[in-house]
């Protein structure tokens, strides 16, 4: 009995030691003599920031434990009260994120897919440089309203349909990846289009509201956002072309056949029209009313209007909504929060700007790209909610403009085209099996290049241009 418990214990060393040595490293840091130009809370806060972005790119433990460990550190470290940690882990960005989670459930519980996939056929016809530009466009404007992930489950099966209803007897693993890769791309290069489109964009919107003066609406992120993604659409298209040059040019047999198979579905249903009235209602109340009832009131006031219509029930609800998402947002508001409050941002912001000898502050263009560069390779190794997470107060305290360098870093965020667990888009066709860790360097190497191009130019030239016509503040 001695022996098994032994190497029960032993087995559970090997499996946590990644735990075990962040959080030796943790309290030796915390009993280290702290550097004089921080305070003592700001340093305690900076231990809980190394601690977190080790715990995320190792993963030992689930990622909403991390956002647990959060809560239990800041008032185990006393850099705040239980009720003040609690406090910081609710706000309106949590409901707004929580509320479109809910909603994006219940839009694919009414099997809208299926009516996409006709719409798109439709639009691009059989040729295959038309279907990879339809996907990455469709699965792009979808992913700005209703998040990455989900416009992945959404359109991943259409594109296996259209990969198994191809000719049998030659293999298409170019073919294949085209389409894969223009869904999962497409679903990134969306996913900044609109703060709906992901979690990064909202936990930036509370960071301006904590760190600065700093307020974007509905609208203005569109206007700033949506000419990169337009843009990294049809470089995705491109691209994606060169990197897998496909083995058939046209897939009239896979069209014909899925034409046939959306066909029998018949003529859209009262619900599906109803549970696209109710999206619409709170798009537009996102557009014209988030500053004067917020943008997560209206988020749980469209998935409570899904349930109360009865086109979902809370049972698959609370199901099929991603709650640890929820959690780890909660937990990445309240240390950033923190950060702010303690002083820690402020002391990372200084050293990086110090580290680079001060050509960030004599040249706007290399501030602009020294982010760009670090948000890019931190969102390739940990989430881009985690990135933004950890980078976002150390950014908007680097100098500049708030609003460019919190818009940069949450557009960079994006750019996880690098590896298979970059990106939930990424991860959910690499778990298809059809592509291998060798085609995301392939194709990644090419759209990380046009688009970290893309943005410095939008910085230099677009940005500044419209934050003067239309006196943005």
């Amino acid at each position: 009995m001695g022996s098994k418990t032994i190497r029960a214990l032993l087995f559970w060393v090997q499996q946590k030691r990644w735990l075990l040595l962040i959080l030796f490293v943790g309290l030796t840091m915390y009993w280290l003599p702290y550097p004089e130009s921080i305070s003592a809370q700001g340093y305690r806060t900076f231990i809980i920031c190394v601690m977190v972005v080790a715990l995320i790119i190792t993963e030992p433990v689930p990622l909403p434990a991390v956002a647990l460990l959060i809560a239990i550190l800041e008032v185990a470290f006393r850099i705040t009260d239980p009720t003040g940690a609690a406090k910081s882990f609710m706000g309106d960005s949590v409901f707004f994120i929580m509320g479109s989670l809910m909603m994006a459930v219940a839009i694919v519980h009414q099997g809208l897919d299926t009516r996409l996939a006709l719409g798109i056929i439709e639009l691009t016809g059989n040729k295959v440089r038309n279907i990879v530009f339809g996907f990455t466009a469709i699965s792009a404007i979808l992913s700005s309203f209703v998040g990455e992930h989900t416009v992945v489950a959404m359109m991943l099966p259409v594109g296996l349909s259209l990969i198994r209803n191809m000719p049998k007897g030659k293999k298409i693993p170019n073919l294949t990846a085209l389409i894969l890769f223009s869904i999962a791309y497409g679903s990134t290069i969306g996913s900044i289009g609109t703060p709906s489109g992901g979690a990064r964009n909202a936990i930036m919107i509370e960071y301006w509201r904590t760190f600065t003066d700093t307020t974007l609406t509905y609208t203005q992120w569109i206007v700033m956002a949506y000419p990169v993604v337009l843009i990294g659409i049809a470089s995705a298209s491109i691209l994606l072309m060169f990197a897998f040059k496909p083995e058939y040019k046209i897939m009239d047999t896979a069209v014909r056949k899925l034409r046939v198979q959306v066909a029998k579905r018949g003529r859209i249903a009262g619900n599906e029209i109803l549970s696209i009235i109710i999206f619409s209602i709170t798009f537009l109340c996102w557009v014209f009313l988030n500053e004067k009832i917020g943008m997560g009131i209206i988020a749980i006031g469209g998935a409570f209007l899904y349930m109360a219509t009865g086109l979902i029930e809370w049972k698959q609800v609370s199901k099929e909504t991603n709650w640890g998402v929820i959690l780890l947002f909660a937990g990445a508001i309240s240390l950033g929060t923190h950060m702010k409050l303690t002083g820690t941002a402020v002391w990372l912001g200084e050293s990086v700007i110090l580290a680079t000898g001060g050509l960030m502050e004599q040249f706007e263009l290399f501030r602009n790209f020294i982010v760009i560069i670090m948000t890019t390779v931190m969102s390739n190794i940990m989430s881009s909610s985690g990135t933004i997470a950890v980078l976002g107060p150390i950014v908007l305290n680097m100098g500049g403009d708030p609003l460019f360098m919190g818009m940069s870093a949450a557009i960079a965020s994006a750019f996880g085209y690098f590896s298979a667990v970059a990106a939930p888009a990424c991860m959910i066709i690499y778990s298809s099996g059809l592509v291998k860790v060798t085609d995301f360097l392939k194709a990644g190497w090419r759209l990380g290049l046009a688009s970290i191009v893309t943005l410095l130019i939008i910085t230099q030239f677009y940005w500044p241009y419209v934050k003067w016509l239309t006196n943005f503040q």
